[in-house]
């Protein structure tokens, strides 16, 4: 979903002549770095509906140019520079954009300015993608044809619906790393590593071969087994994670799958836990030059923010060494595994990461898998990002000294975000 193309509404304006070219709205955007240090590829996101209102149904392609300079206005011969690569996400798919988003590197204690020229035209951008997801479904005939979204009755038998997803659920991943999402109750997140920052999971769907190893595409990294893995949402039931087990319907999503940010979706309707019916949305976002995840849960029911959930990271399975600071949110791991038990000569390296706003901590606990953050919702909603590493990256992290400083570095800086400002 590139770059959507909202076919129907462009029908209408055509139809209409209600907003040409010539009455595009311009806007700008405005992005402090408050911090000591340069921040790279920082997310950019613009809320449609509140900067440009009703007009926002209108808007089929926006684009981006930076920086301003030298007081130049906003005309066509002034802005010189080629728009740089972003993209209109449709959320909720009613065809109407939600977002724009796109990616800035920021110096340390400076603004940068960005115009950004809302349209009524087809996007005519094909920026090189730095991000994708994506979904296929299981077919005997080896085609593999890609889905937006599909959705399951809860009656299902877990593996049923697990095996009938090619890969076994929706994937995600930027230059650096990659990610699935079982199609299934635990509803896991699986890990895959790069050796060198490049998109590959379109052309191995985490089923590496040895080919695929020695020509430097990478490999699933990790064996989760019943542990949460790498940042897995579970529910928190005496004094344990817990699957979602119960529901009516469960479901799977593609919202959006580059050039600079992908969006994975997980649903459960009349999920039963702790006594109470629960529907919940899993948002997984990941921006170009990111290995981390932001992670959003919105969970309705009655009495849902008096709930227990938990994420965290797995222990590893052999030489395992972990973080753990009980003041604030983030845990970690680092060791080495044996992702696939057929193939117990291929061990990986790899690091884990999770950091969670104190706002929905509760406690964090050690058990024989895990290091968990035990967390409650506020008004329905949890957020928490998830990061990983591989040690066959060739300029990555090869201890765990390492890895857990750059978590530490990792958390100050999402607890000290850059700033957006649009004006119009």
């Amino acid at each position: 979903m590139k770059n959507k193309v909202f076919f129907l509404l462009e029908a209408v304006l055509l139809m209409a002549g209600s907003w040409s070219a010539a009455m595009a709205q311009t806007l700008r955007v405005e992005v402090t770095n408050p911090s000591d240090t340069d921040r790279k590829d920082v997310p950019v996101v613009v809320d449609l509906h509140k900067v440009l209102k009703k007009k926002v149904s209108l808007v089929l392609s926006a684009d981006v140019f930076a920086p301003l300079a030298h007081g130049r206005g906003i005309g066509g011969e002034a802005r010189g520079e080629s728009a740089i690569p972003s993209q209109l996400d449709d959320l909720d798919g009613d065809l109407i954009p939600d977002e724009l988003a796109f990616v800035a590197d920021i110096p340390a204690h400076s603004t940068r300015s960005f115009q950004v020229v809302c349209s009524a035209v087809s996007p005519q951008r094909n920026f090189p993608p730095r991000t994708a997801a994506f979904m296929k479904v299981w077919d005997r005939k080896y085609r593999y044809p890609y889905i937006n979204s599909i959705e399951y009755q809860g009656r299902n038998e877990p593996l049923a619906t697990y095996d009938a997803i090619y890969g076994h659920g929706a994937q995600w991943e930027s230059e650096l790393v990659g990610f699935r999402v079982y199609m299934d109750h635990r509803q896991s997140i699986d890990i895959y590593g790069k050796p060198t920052p490049q998109l590959v999971l379109d052309k191995t769907n985490f089923y590496s071969t040895r080919e695929d190893m020695a020509a430097g595409l990478g490999c699933d990294i990790l064996f989760a087994g019943p542990s949460v893995g790498a940042g897995s949402f579970r529910g928190y039931l005496n004094n344990q994670p817990t699957y979602v087990d119960s529901v009516e319907a469960r479901g799977q999503r593609v919202i959006a799958s580059g050039p600079v940010r992908a969006i994975v979706e997980v649903t459960d309707k009349n999920w039963i836990f702790d006594g109470h019916c629960l529907q919940m949305r899993q948002r997984y976002t990941i921006y170009a030059g990111h290995r981390d995840v932001q992670v959003d849960i919105q969970l309705a029911g009655v009495h849902v923010d008096d709930l227990q959930f938990c994420t965290g990271v797995q222990k590893i399975e052999m030489e395992n060494e972990g973080l753990m600071n009980l003041t604030n949110g983030l845990v970690g791991s680092w060791g080495k595994n044996i992702p696939d038990k057929a193939a117990e000569d291929l061990i990986e390296g790899v690091g884990l990461g999770v950091t969670v706003d104190t706002r929905y901590l509760t406690s964090k606990k050690e058990d024989e898998y895990n290091y968990l953050t035990i967390l409650r919702p506020r008004d329905g909603h949890i957020q928490y990002h998830l990061a990983i590493c591989a040690l066959m990256e060739q300029d990555g992290f090869k201890d765990a000294k390492s890895w857990f400083s750059w978590l530490q570095q990792w958390q100050a800086e999402l607890n000290q975000p850059c700033t957006v400002r649009v004006k119009r």
